[in-house]
């Protein structure tokens, strides 16, 4: 008779196929080769920059004079000023187009609204900064005037205003066009994945299609569109050549957004500079950089922290 103290018997160890390995061996070495290469990339740039951040601001002729945070202010001011009013104009068109090509739309417009939108995400940076110099800065130079002359009262659009029209409204309304595609495309894709069963549910139950959108739709979709936006918000962040082209930045720290004294943005900052750059100057940029670097990390760790609230959409997590 068998003892119940007996121990079970051990089962069979299932033998690993050579494919599941491999994968397994591939993803895992893809996951690391990331995060190596993030570690990688944040420690040459505080290598190369704090020697600028604790230097003698007398050594570093880019400084001018003044400290390396005195410098970097408006810079970093600018980046996030610019990101934010971009993202504010692009959010809530992007949804507005996602939800039209996803609940709308008839499905050959849908798709070819769906193949523009990608479309757009293609173009270089470069021909958006050469549309923004050329031919958007320009055509708004009338509208921010009168916006100068009747609502200079607020502080946003106080006088004097550019005559050029290159200004940081200009900018940002470069980078919400860059950055629409972006968010529109991945908004769609959520609000595709939206359960249907849920959506009928609420038609059964005598909603519009509008309610149907508000109650099922926009709560389903709420990490994804903040994932999409914190995409874009990213892509701002870091846009060179575009703002370079577009922004005529004189330095400073203003809420004004129809002067011509603007802030500057770091990465086009350091696009401008670093090629007539030597020795402690180039420290200098990079230490800009490594606050840039910093800067879109803080900002992700916290939009990863608004997403993770929401557990039961797993498409974000």
């Amino acid at each position: 008779m068998t003892s119940p103290t007996a121990a079970a018997p051990a089962r069979p160890r299932v033998k690993q196929r050579l494919g599941d390995r491999v994968f397994s061996a591939s993803t895992l070495t893809a996951g690391t080769l990331i995060l190596a290469t993030l570690a990688a990339v944040a420690a040459f740039l505080l290598v190369q920059g704090a020697p600028a951040i604790v230097a003698d601001p007398d050594s570093v002729p880019i400084l001018r004079g003044e400290s390396f945070w005195s410098y970097v202010a408006p810079l970093a001011f600018g980046t996030v000023w610019a990101a934010f009013l971009a993202l504010l104009m692009a959010v809530p068109v992007s949804v507005g187009i996602a939800l039209f090509i996803s609940h709308y739309a008839p499905r050959k417009l849908a798709q070819t609204l769906g193949y523009i939108i990608d479309l757009l995400a293609a173009v270089p940076s470069v021909v958006f900064g050469l549309w923004g110099a050329n031919v958007l800065a320009p055509a708004v130079q009338p509208v921010y005037a009168w916006l100068t002359e009747h609502m200079g009262w607020f502080p946003l659009f106080a006088p004097p205003v550019s005559g050029t029209g290159r200004t940081l409204l200009t900018a940002a309304i470069v980078l919400a066009v860059m950055v629409l595609p972006v968010i529109t495309a991945l908004c769609r894709e959520i609000f595709l994945q939206t359960p249907v069963l849920h959506e009928e549910a609420a038609l059964a139950l005598g909603a519009t299609r509008w309610e149907m959108i508000r109650m099922s739709v926009l709560p389903f979709g709420r990490s994804g569109i903040i994932s999409a936006s914190m995409l874009g918000l990213g892509r701002a962040l870091g846009e060179t050549m575009a703002v370079a082209m577009v922004l005529s930045a004189s330095g400073g720290i203003s809420l004004k957004v129809l002067t011509s004294a603007n802030p500057g943005t770091i990465a086009a900052n350091i696009a401008l500079s670093f090629p007539e750059a030597f020795g402690m100057n180039v420290n200098a940029l990079i230490a800009t950089g490594l606050l840039l670097f910093a800067i879109t990390l803080v900002i992700n760790m916290i939009a990863r922290w608004i997403i993770a609230r929401r557990k039961d959409f797993s498409g974000a997590n």
